[in-house]
C-alpha cells in the first residue's frame, strides 16, 4: 500500500457518506469501486445520487451486493454502514444477525476473505453490541471472531456526534479493523505486551482514543472476553455471551471493552444550519394538523393488548415541541417529514411559525455539503437517505487520525 493512495472500496454506500468525509480529509483516498442497492425500489435514489455527484458509474455496482463479490477489486481500505435494521432498536422484534439485513455482514466477510484490505472501517447502530436480546452481545462476537480468523486485530468505539461538536446526537457503533503486517497491527501487537496496554489503546493510543478523547478517569465498567477460545463459529454462535461497552480492542481473540465518557466538545446547535431567508410554504404546518401534531410529541398513556392477550399499558413521554434551536438535532430517521413524533418540528427564523425541516437542512445535520440529495429525486426521497446517512464529520476525523498511522 503506497502513502500516495489509499485504494477504498465503499460498500452500502448510500449516498457515498463516506467518501465524502474521506476525501474531505486528503487526497490520499482513491474510492476505486463501490455498492449501492436498495432492495425493492424502482428508482434506486441513493444509487442515481451517488453517480450524479462522483461519476464514474462503472466504479459504481447497482447490484445486490452478495451476487457481486468477485467484482470487488483489489483495494486496501474498505468501508460502510451495513444496513443495520435488524440490529435497531426502533425495529421491534430485531433478529439480529439472522435477519434479513444483518444477514449481509456475511457478504462483507466474504469480501474481507477475498481481497484481505490493511484495514476495515464500518458503522452500525450502537445497538450491534448487545444483539441479540436473548444472547447479549453474540452477534458481535461474531463479527470479531470472522476478523480474527483472518488475522486482524479490532477497536471500536460508540460514538454520539453532538458530543464531538457536532449538528446531531446520533450515536453510531464505528468498528475498525487493520491486518496482520500493518502499522496499526504491528502498533497494538507490541502495545499489548505491557501492563494495561489494551485499556491504554482504548483510552488514548488506539485511533479512536486519540481521534475522540475520554475522560481516563471516568471508567464506568469494564469487561473482558475471549472469542478464541471457541472451537468455531458455530460453538461460538451458540455460547459466547458478553457484556460489550461502548469502547474496546480485540488482539489475538483477547477483548477488553470499556464503558467510557467522552470529553465533551460544544456541538453545532440547529440555530447555527437552519434556513434564515425564507422557506416554502408548504414546509409549514397546517393549522388543521396542529392538534394531532401537538398530540404526537405530548406524553401519553394507552392500554393495549398484546397478540397473547395480555392488557398493558403503553407510556411515552413528551418530546420539545417545538424543537429548541440552542441544541443540536435529536437523530434524523428515515421517517423525517412526515406526519410521525420522530420528525423536527422547529420554529422558522424568519416568520416564526412552526415548520418542518428542509432537505437542506436535513443535509447540514449530517454533514453533506447543501442540495447534495437534489438530484430529481422525490422530496420524500431526500429525507429518507438522510435519515440512514453517516454524520460525515466523523467520517472526516477518523480519516485524519488513520492517515498519521498508515
Amino acid at each position: 500500500m503506497s502513502k500516495e493512495k489509499i485504494r477504498v472500496v465503499e460498500l452500502f454506500a448510500g449516498v457515498g457518506g463516506f467518501r465524502v468525509g474521506f476525501e474531505k480529509s486528503s487526497p490520499i483516498f482513491d474510492t476505486v469501486w463501490a455498492n449501492q442497492w436498495e432492495p425493492g425500489q424502482k428508482g434506486q435514489w441513493a444509487y442515481k445520487c451517488y453517480v450524479k455527484n462522483f461519476g464514474n458509474p462503472e466504479k459504481c455496482s447497482n447490484e445486490d451486493i452478495a451476487t457481486v463479490i468477485e467484482e470487488t477489486p483489489e483495494h486496501d481500505l474498505l468501508c460502510g454502514g451495513f444496513p443495520c435494521q435488524d440490529y435497531s432498536v426502533a425495529h421491534t422484534g430485531a433478529q439480529g444477525i439472522e435477519g434479513k439485513k444483518g444477514v449481509l455482514w456475511w457478504s462483507i466477510n466474504d469480501i474481507i476473505k477475498l481481497r484481505h484490505p490493511n484495514y476495515v472501517l464500518l458503522e452500525n447502530v450502537d445497538r450491534l453490541l448487545k444483539s441479540p436480546a436473548k444472547q447479549r452481545g453474540r452477534d458481535f462476537g461474531v463479527i470479531l471472531r470472522c476478523l480474527m480468523d483472518e488475522g486482524y486485530f479490532v477497536e471500536w468505539r460508540v460514538i454520539n456526534g453532538a458530543e464531538y461538536g457536532y449538528a446531531q446526537r446520533r450515536r453510531r457503533t464505528f468498528i475498525l479493523a487493520y491486518k496482520q503486517g500493518t502499522k496499526l497491527h504491528k502498533a497494538l501487537e507490541k502495545q499489548i505486551e505491557k501492563e494495561d496496554g489494551m485499556k491504554d489503546w482504548i483510552l488514548s493510543d488506539g485511533v479512536f482514543g486519540t481521534a475522540f478523547p475520554v475522560d481516563k478517569d471516568s471508567i464506568k465498567r469494564s469487561k473482558e472476553a475471549d472469542v478464541s477460545t471457541y472451537k468455531d463459529l458455530v460453538d461460538l454462535t451458540d455460547n459466547f455471551s458478553a457484556q460489550l461497552n461502548n469502547a474496546g480492542v480485540m488482539a489475538n481473540g483477547k477483548i477488553l471493552s470499556i464503558e467510557t465518557t467522552p470529553i465533551y466538545e460544544e456541538p453545532t446547535t440547529l440555530a447555527k444550519i437552519v434556513e434564515r431567508d425564507g422557506v416554502d410554504k408548504h414546509y409549514f404546518i397546517s393549522d388543521d394538523k396542529m392538534d394531532k401534531w401537538t398530540y404526537l410529541k405530548g406524553s401519553k398513556k394507552i392500554e393495549r393488548t398484546s397478540t397473547s392477550g395480555y392488557k398493558y399499558t403503553f407510556s411515552e413521554g413528551a418530546i420539545a415541541f417545538p424543537d429548541p434551536l440552542d441544541r443540536p438535532a435529536r437523530t434524523m430517521l428515515t421517517s423525517e417529514s412526515s406526519l410521525n413524533r420522530s420528525t423536527h418540528v422547529i420554529e422558522d427564523p424568519k416568520t416564526k411559525k412552526l415548520r418542518k425541516l428542509t432537505p437542506i437542512e436535513c443535509e447540514r445535520i449530517n454533514g453533506f455539503p447543501d442540495n447534495w440529495t437534489n438530484t430529481d429525486m422525490p422530496e420524500r426521497q431526500r429525507y429518507f437517505i438522510m435519515g440512514n446517512a453517516l454524520v460525515v464529520p466523523i467520517i472526516e476525523r477518523i480519516a485524519n487520525e488513520l492517515t498519521k498511522r498508515f
